[in-house]
């Protein structure tokens, strides 16, 4: 059966289902890497990040409001620029997406139980696939339990941190080195920042989960744009503060030193009662992102199958709780197998440049729409496609190969399956 899905999500449902996305494992562990490549400019990474985001929520949310169906970019490529442009945009959603989920997982598992991350991880995994496969409206509950909880540890942390300060036993505290980028001449700062950036939009990428919801959201033409808007408004603000708050207690070089920056300076203020708390919303954190990119990359999936990319068994919906069941699980099995392998720099590293290319073909095709229904400057899908192809180029050489190699695999695929593929324009099985 491959019946539509219910439209049972309103406006906050969708925000929050954003914001359970973006603030995830990124804003734990992505001020690190982002800070020892752009050193003192990692305000401008991030300025860099937060820009390449908005022009890309932007474009995508006037895409969702003309095509409101799952699927997000895949659907938008697929309509406005043909059928390999859409295919390449579902691909790289779903690998992408695949491997943040298992970061998501990893860093739920270090935070929880170091010893055993992997294991945590997979079981983290498989227990949030049946509450998606359950029903959306239930996930969307849990996400704004998570979001609510999360967003209040980080408040506590904040206040703590400017009104307390570093404690009487952080009287003699390291002395960390300086970045090294800092001490090079600009034009090695300069990719630097454009480094920093990359690490950076691994923390905002997320948004796009509202709009592969467009089949379930309540008239999707107003609320997904809208809800596109202020979830990432929130989140440039929460990460702002957040950085603003782990450089004044650490310094630039102690953010960059250790692979959990907020934890670091959460052990430094006051007597470092605060860090216990803020392992467990990291560990939180982590997984309601992971909740939203199972939600996300199953009905991308569930689309792709629809239109015989994929297997079709993948398009099923549960005729009880009208999910994507199928796909759900294929994509947990999936995940909590990498988990299991994975090291989570390189999820990382790997799901940032996928995901930057399903950005790009996202800013092609709002270019690509009639005025009336664009109804946004042609500049913001332009410096939108232009900052993602520059992001992308500024990740480490190993995720650029590796990422390439994965959409060249793609490629056969649908070289493969086009001749039994639905064409643009005709329904999807549904």
């Amino acid at each position: 059966m491959t019946a539509s899905l219910d439209r049972r999500l309103g406006m906050s449902d969708a925000v929050v289902v954003g914001l359970g996305a973006m603030i995830g494992a990124g804003v734990f562990v992505a001020f690190a890497p982002a800070a020892a490549r752009a050193g003192s400019l990692v305000w401008a990474a991030l300025a860099v990040a937060a820009v390449v985001a908005v022009c890309n929520a932007v474009s995508s949310a006037r895409l969702a409001a003309r095509f409101p169906a799952a699927g997000g970019t895949y659907v938008y490529g697929r309509e406005v620029l043909g059928p390999l442009p859409g295919f390449l945009a579902g691909w790289g959603f779903v690998v992408g997406k695949t491997a943040s989920c298992a970061a998501m997982a990893l860093t739920a598992g270090l935070y929880v139980w170091p010893e055993h991350a992997h294991v945590v991880a997979a079981a983290a995994v498989l227990a949030l696939t049946l509450l998606s496969v359950f029903g959306v409206q239930r996930s969307a509950g849990a996400s704004k339990v998570l979001v609510a909880i999360v967003v209040a540890v980080l408040a506590v942390f904040v206040v703590a941190a400017w009104a307390i300060g570093p404690g009487a036993a952080d009287a003699a505290p390291p002395v960390f080195p300086v970045p090294s980028v800092d001490e090079q001449p600009w034009p090695a700062r300069l990719l630097g920042v454009l480094g920093g950036a990359g690490f950076c939009f691994f923390a905002f990428a997320g948004y796009a989960r509202i709009a592969t919801l467009g089949e379930e959201v309540r008239e999707p033409e107003r609320t997904i744009p809208r809800a596109v808007v202020i979830a990432i408004s929130v989140v440039i603000v929460i990460y702002a503060v957040v950085l603003a708050t782990t450089v004044h207690i650490l310094g630039v070089g102690g953010v960059a030193a250790g692979p959990a920056p907020v934890l670091d300076a959460a052990q430094r203020i006051g007597d470092g009662g605060i860090a216990p708390i803020v392992r467990v919303a990291a560990g939180i954190a982590a997984l309601g992102a992971l909740l939203g990119g199972i939600l996300g990359v199953s009905r991308t999936t569930m689309a792709m199958a629809r239109d015989r990319y994929l297997p079709s068994r993948l398009a099923s919906v549960h005729p009880t709780t009208r999910t994507p069941y199928v796909a759900e699980i294929c994509v947990g099995v999936v995940v909590a197998g990498i988990v299991l392998v994975a090291d989570v720099r390189q999820a990382i590293g790997f799901s940032s440049f996928a995901v930057l290319v399903y950005y790009l073909i996202a800013n092609a095709a709002a270019l690509r729409l009639p005025r009336e229904h664009r109804r946004l400057p042609a500049w913001v899908p332009v410096l939108g496609a232009l900052g993602c192809v520059v992001v992308a180029g500024s990740l480490p050489w190993q995720s650029v190969v590796a990422g390439l190699a994965v959409f060249a695999l793609g490629g056969v695929v649908y070289a493969v399956t086009r001749r039994r593929a639905i064409p643009p324009g005709v329904p999807s099985q549904s």
